[in-house]
């Protein structure tokens, strides 16, 4: 059966070899402990990060003067440390985005867009996809308000969820400024507002859906 993983996943590893007295059984609470450890896609921050390299997704967003009346952001989007599998796919929320095209790739053999996909094959160590695309993610609020929204960003395999880090950074215009963040800013997930840039540093498992509130800027009251 053809199983594709879904946004850079995991290969589950077989059970280590243990010196035991009955292997059957150590091989089954092994087996055990992974199920009821597996996160099976409720969100959870990691305040440090991982002992090795996970799949990392950094994505920039510029919001032009255009955008704030449209919707419509322009996204550059680059995937490191992909898992090496035969087969793995990017996807994306149908309906919301256009004009996807692959950049550019290394230590993979092959990428292409299959519509709201990029399909790849015989992912390598060090591999690395980079794609740009128009997505509508720029939601007005209120008056002269905007909320930015991405995801759910997910690593994925079978039914289970594995640690992942998104980097978010985020161009606005000028005479508009940051509201809030939701989540919010907390350990694991780190935001930092040096405009004309908000910039967002998750490291998680789950599914991550990140909104960023903005609205135009208020003008200084004189003294």
């Amino acid at each position: 059966m053809r199983r594709l993983l879904r946004c850079a996943v995991l290969a589950l590893l077989a059970a280590p070899a243990l010196a035991a007295p009955d292997p059957e059984t150590l091989l089954l609470d092994d087996l055990e402990e992974r199920i009821r450890r597996l996160n099976t896609g409720e969100l959870r921050f990691l305040p440090a990060a991982p002992d090795r390299p996970v799949h990392h997704h950094l994505t920039r967003v510029e919001i032009t003067p255009e955008a704030l009346e449209s919707g419509w952001v322009v996204l550059h989007q680059c995937h490191d440390q992909l898992d090496q599998v035969p087969e793995t796919q990017i996807v994306y929320r149908p309906g919301t985005l256009r004009r996807l095209e692959i950049v550019g790739y290394r230590n993979i053999e092959s990428a292409r867009v299959e519509g709201d996909s990029v399909q790849l094959q015989n992912v390598a160590a060090d591999a690395q996809l980079c794609v740009a695309v128009e997505t509508r993610a720029l939601h007005r609020t209120g008056e002269r308000e905007w909320e930015l929204r991405n995801g759910p960003f997910m690593r994925r395999f079978l039914d289970g969820y594995f640690p992942m880090r998104v980097s978010l950074e985020v161009k606005h215009p000028d005479g508009v400024e940051l509201v809030g963040t939701d989540p919010p800013a907390q350990p694991g997930f780190e935001v930092q507002d040096a405009a004309p840039w908000v910039t967002v540093e998750a490291w998680f498992e789950g599914r991550l859906s990140t909104r960023i509130q903005f609205r135009e800027r208020r003008p200084a009251r004189e003294e």
